[in-house]
C-alpha cells in the first residue's frame, strides 16, 4: 500500500517532470509485452475494453499471461522508463490535464457545493441531467451551467455513461469525450477532488470507469487517491464503500488490495442497521462482481435475511437491483427471499422501467418461479405497453410467459400485433425468442396471416444476420404452429447450413438434432409436395426422449398408474396393451392398443395381421398450460405427426381422469374414449 501511494504522489507531484504525466507502473512482464506492441491501457483494467482504441479487445495472448494489475504478487510492480506519449493527450476520450486545459475563453465549469447553491437548485439540475436523452443534449446542458455542485457533476457523467455505453464494453460514440464543456468538468473535478463531498467522490469515480478513461490519467489517480485517503480515515459509510467497490473492481479486478480494505469495512457493518437504499446499492455491488468465487458469502447471507424482513418495503429499483444480484452471484438458497421479491414485484409491475423489468423477469425464469398474481399484473399492464417497450422487455415477458407455460391470450395478442409493426426493431435473437413463446404453448394469433407474412419477409431481408441456431429456432417454432416456411427448410438441410451447427469441440448439441429431426418429420409427414434437400440420417435422432430438454414430456407416473390399472379391468390382461412404446418415427407412445380388422383387441406382442394401431396420450399437467387445458405445442404436432403415420390418437387429460371415482367410473370411461363405437354387455 504504502508503495502504491508513493507513486501516486510522484504522479502527482507539481515539481515532477512532464514525462512523467507518460510513465506507467507495470508488472514484470512489460518487457515481453512491449514486443506485441499491446496497448497499455488494457493491461490495467478489468473491462477488456481500451479507452484509448474504444472498443479494441485485449490481444489473444494476453490470455495466457499473469493478470497484471490485482492478481500480480506484491512488490512486483515497477516504474517503467518509457516516455511514450500519454494516450489522454491527444486521443479520443482526453481528458485535459491542468498543463493541457482549455484556451482562454472555452467552457469553463465551477465547482460548487450546497454552500454556495440551494438544495432546490441542485434538485432542479439534477432533474434537468436525468432527463437528457441524448448525450448533445447533456453537453448542450453542461455548457450552460455556469454553477455545478459536486452530486450534480458526479451524475452529468453517469448519465454521459448510460446513453453512450453501447452494451459490449465500450462507447456508441468515443468522440463526445473530446467536449469542450465535458473536459472542463473534469479538470474541476481533478482540481477539486480533496473538496468533494464522499458520496460525489466515489460516484465520479465510478462514472469515469463506465467511461472507460484510462485508469492512470491524472483524473482516476487523483480521485482514486484522495478516496484511499477517506478510507484510511474509516470516514466513509455504506453507500460511499459500495459504490467504491463498483469503480475498483473496474480498476483492478476483484484481488485488488484497496478493493479488499474496502469490503472489510463494509464487513464490520451490521446489514440489519442498513437503510432501504444502502441494502440495494450493496446488492448491486455484488451483481458488479466483487463477491467473484465466493468471497463474503457470510455477509451475502445476513444481507438476504435483513433483505427478506424489508421485501416489503422496497421501491422498484431495489427489487430489481437485489433479483438481478441474486442472479449474478448464484445464490440458489435464497429462493424465500426470491418469493418475497416476487410479491413485492407484483404492486410495482405498473411503474416499473422497461430495464427494471427486464431485469425481474430474467430473475424469475432463472430461478423458476412463476405467481399468479404476477402475471395478472402482467396481462392488465404490459398489453398496453407492447407497442413502446424496449424490445428486450418484449421478449422477456414472452420468454416469462413461455418458459412458465403460462397461456395468455391478451399479451400475446399484444405482442403479436406489435411484431407486425416493430419487428425491424428487433434483433433476430429476439425475433426468434418471441416465435419461440408462441410454439412451445401452440397459440396462434388472430393476426397468424400478417404475422407469419412479416416472418417470412424478415428471413428473406435479414437471413445473412440470422445465427444458424437461431434460424433453426425460429423455423422449428413456425412448425410447431402449423407454419412450414419451406424455402429455408431447404437452406437448412444443406451439408454447409449442417456444418455450421455443430461445435467446434462437442459437436452437434442433441437438442439441435431433435429439432432438425422433428422438422425433418414435418416436411415427410405434412409437406407431401416438398422435394428440396433431405437430412441425412446421421443427423436423424431415434427418439424425441432424453433427459433434460426434450421435444416431448415424459408421463406423469401417477396418472399413468391409475390409468393403467383401468385398463387392466377394461381388457381382461396387462399382455393386451403395450406401455411406454418407442415407435420407429422417434415418439414415445404412452400405451399402444392393437386392433384386427375386425376390431379385436390383440395381444401387445402380436406383429402380424394388425389392422388398427391406438395410441393412448396420457396427458398430466405438464403437458398443458398451467393455467389454462390447452395441450402444449410439442404435445399437439406429436398428436398431429401421429394422426399423419396412421395411428388413432386417444387422449386422457389429467382433468377429466381425476374426476372419476371408482373402478366403475374409470372403467366406464376408458371404454367410452377408446372404444367410442363398440357396445359390449360385460367384459
Amino acid at each position: 500500500m504504502a508503495l502504491t501511494m508513493l507513486q501516486r504522489v510522484q504522479l502527482l507531484t507539481p515539481k515532477a517532470s512532464p514525462l512523467l504525466s507518460s510513465l506507467r507502473l507495470l508488472s514484470t512482464a512489460t518487457a515481453h509485452q512491449e514486443q506485441q506492441h499491446a496497448c497499455v491501457v488494457c493491461l490495467w483494467t478489468s473491462s477488456r475494453r481500451c479507452s484509448v482504441r474504444h472498443g479494441c479487445r485485449r490481444a489473444p495472448w494476453l490470455q495466457h499471461l499473469p493478470p497484471p494489475a490485482s492478481a500480480a504478487a506484491p512488490g512486483r510492480r515497477g516504474v517503467c522508463s518509457m516516455t511514450v506519449r500519454d494516450p489522454l493527450l491527444g486521443v479520443s476520450g482526453a481528458v485535459h490535464l491542468h498543463r493541457d486545459s482549455p484556451p482562454d475563453g472555452g467552457v469553463r465549469l465551477l465547482l460548487a457545493g450546497l454552500a454556495q447553491g440551494s438544495k432546490g437548485d441542485e434538485q432542479e439540475a439534477l432533474k434537468k441531467v436525468s432527463s437528457c436523452s441524448s448525450s448533445r443534449q447533456l453537453l448542450r446542458f453542461l455548457r450552460s451551467s455556469s454553477l455545478l455542485s459536486d452530486s450534480v457533476a458526479a451524475t452529468a457523467l453517469h448519465r454521459l455513461a448510460d446513453l453512450e455505453q453501447d452494451g459490449a464494453g465500450g462507447l456508441k460514440d468515443p468522440a463526445v469525450l473530446k467536449d469542450e464543456a465535458l473536459r472542463s468538468l473534469c479538470q474541476r473535478l481533478e482540481q477539486e477532488s480533496s473538496r468533494l463531498g464522499d458520496r460525489a467522490l466515489v460516484s465520479a469515480l465510478l462514472a469515469c470507469t463506465r467511461l472507460y478513461l484510462d485508469p492512470w490519467s491524472r483524473l482516476l489517480v487523483r480521485l482514486v487517491s484522495e478516496s484511499q485517503v477517506r478510507l484510511d480515515e474509516e470516514r466513509l459509510g455504506v453507500l460511499e464503500l459500495c459504490t467504491l467497490a463498483q469503480a475498483l473492481l473496474a480498476l483492478e479486478g476483484p484481488d485488488g488490495t484497496m478493493l479488499g480494505q474496502t469490503m472489510a469495512q463494509l464487513q464490520h457493518s451490521d446489514p440489519a442497521r442498513w437503510s432501504l437504499d444502502e441494502l440495494a446499492v450493496a446488492y448491486e455491488a455484488f451483481e458488479a462482481g466483487v463477491a467473484e468465487g465466493g468471497r463474503y458469502q457470510d455477509l451475502l447471507n445476513t444481507m438476504h435475511g435483513h433483505a427478506l424482513s424489508v421485501a416489503a418495503r422496497l421501491e422498484p429499483a431495489a427489487v430489481s437491483k437485489i433479483l438481478g444480484a441474486l442472479v449474478a452471484t448464484g445464490q440458489s438458497q435464497a429462493l424465500p427471499l426470491v418469493i418475497a421479491l416476487c410479491k413485492q414485484a407484483v404492486r410495482h409491475v405498473p411503474v416499473f422501467t422497461d430495464s427494471q423489468l427486464t431485469t425481474v423477469l430474467s430473475a424469475l425464469i432463472h430461478f423458476g418461479h412463476s405467481d399468479h398474481f404476477l402475471v395478472q399484473a402482467l396481462e392488465l399492464h404490459f398489453a398496453k405497453r407492447a407497442f413502446t417497450a424496449h424490445p428486450e422487455t418484449v421478449t422477456r415477458v414472452m420468454q416469462y410467459f413461455g418458459r412458465r407455460r403460462v397461456w395468455s391470450p391478451a399479451v400475446f395478442d399484444a405482442v403479436a400485433e406489435s411484431f407486425v409493426y416493430r419487428a425491424d426493431d428487433y434483433s433476430t435473437s429476439q425475433a426468434a425468442r418471441q416465435l419461440e413463446a408462441l410454439g412451445r404453448l401452440g397459440y396462434v394469433p388472430p393476426n397468424a396471416a400478417r404475422l407469419f407474412r412479416k416472418v417470412e419477409t424478415l428471413l428473406h431481408t435479414r437471413y445473412s444476420q440470422f445465427q444458424p441456431r437461431v434460424l433453426l429456432q425460429v423455423l422449428h417454432a413456425c412448425t410447431l404452429l402449423q407454419r412450414f416456411p419451406l424455402n429455408f427448410v431447404s437452406k437448412v438441410f444443406s451439408p454447409y447450413f449442417l456444418q455450421q451447427l455443430q461445435e467446434k469441440e462437442s459437436g452437434m448439441d442433441r437438442i439441435v438434432l431433435a429439432q432438425l429431426t422433428q422438422l425433418y418429420m414435418t416436411v415427410k409427414l405434412e409437406c407431401p409436395f416438398y422435394n428440396g434437400p433431405q437430412l441425412l440420417p446421421k443427423y436423424r435422432l431415434k427418439s424425441f426422449l432424453m433427459p433434460g430438454r426434450s421435444l416431448e414430456t415424459t408421463v406423469d407416473m401417477h396418472l399413468y398408474n391409475a390409468v393403467k390399472t383401468g385398463l387392466v379391468d377394461l381388457l381382461g390382461a396387462r399382455s393386451y396393451f403395450a406401455s411406454k412404446v418407442l415407435t420407429q418415427f422417434c415418439y414415445t407412445l404412452d400405451v399402444e392398443i392393437k386392433l384386427d380388422e375386425e376390431g379385436y383387441v390383440l395381444p401387445a406382442s402380436h406383429i402380424d395381421e394388425i389392422h388398427k394401431r391406438i395410441a393412448v396420450c396420457i396427458n398430466g399437467p405438464k403437458r398443458f398450460a398451467v393455467n389454462a387445458h390447452q395441450l402444449l405445442g410439442q404435445e399437439a404436432i406429436k398428436q398431429r405427426h401421429l394422426r399423419s403415420l396412421g395411428y388413432e390418437v386417444v387422449e386422457i387429460p389429467y382433468y377429466e381422469f381425476e374426476k372419476l371415482r371408482g373402478k366403475a367410473e374409470i372403467v366406464d370411461y376408458l371404454h367410452k374414449k377408446i372404444f367410442p363405437l363398440s357396445y359390449r354387455l360385460s367384459w
